[in-house]
């Protein structure tokens, strides 16, 4: 079983990934949530690049996408679960537009972790304010 940070990067990973194009801004956006939230303060920032790229591994696979949702799940205490949709959003966003890849991702993350519709839509929308830009 996957930590619970490697299991909040992998959640980072799927919705960057989702739509085929990790960018700069969404990189960034991972970088920065891995080194300054409460909740990775205890993580050896040197393993990033090598859980992402276990990530990125598992969804290469024919069931990649199943896999790595049973790998967060399994991994999340109940109270993760709100955060790793909070870090999912936040990386969705990050460059300004969240694509269709990106949305199904997110429902699928939101209903396998079981996250309530409005505490969702409360997280989605406090994600498209911090991002947004004149």
């Amino acid at each position: 079983m996957i930590s619970h940070h490697a299991a909040l990067i992998y959640t980072m990973v799927m919705i960057s990934a989702s739509d085929r194009d990790m960018t700069d801004a969404e990189l960034r956006v991972i970088g920065e949530i891995t080194s300054g939230l409460p909740v990775f303060k205890d993580y050896n920032r040197d393993l990033l690049p090598k859980t992402a790229a276990a990530c990125a591994e598992i969804l290469d696979a024919d069931d990649g996408m199943e896999a790595a949702l049973a790998q967060i799940e399994a991994a999340l205490p109940a109270k993760l679960r709100e955060t790793a949709y909070a870090l999912a959003c936040d990386v969705a966003a990050a460059d300004g537009r969240v694509h269709r890849e990106e949305i199904r991702m997110l429902a699928l993350l939101r209903d396998r972790l079981g996250i309530d519709r409005l505490i969702a839509v409360a997280i989605e929308r406090a994600a498209r304010a911090r991002f947004t830009v004149v």
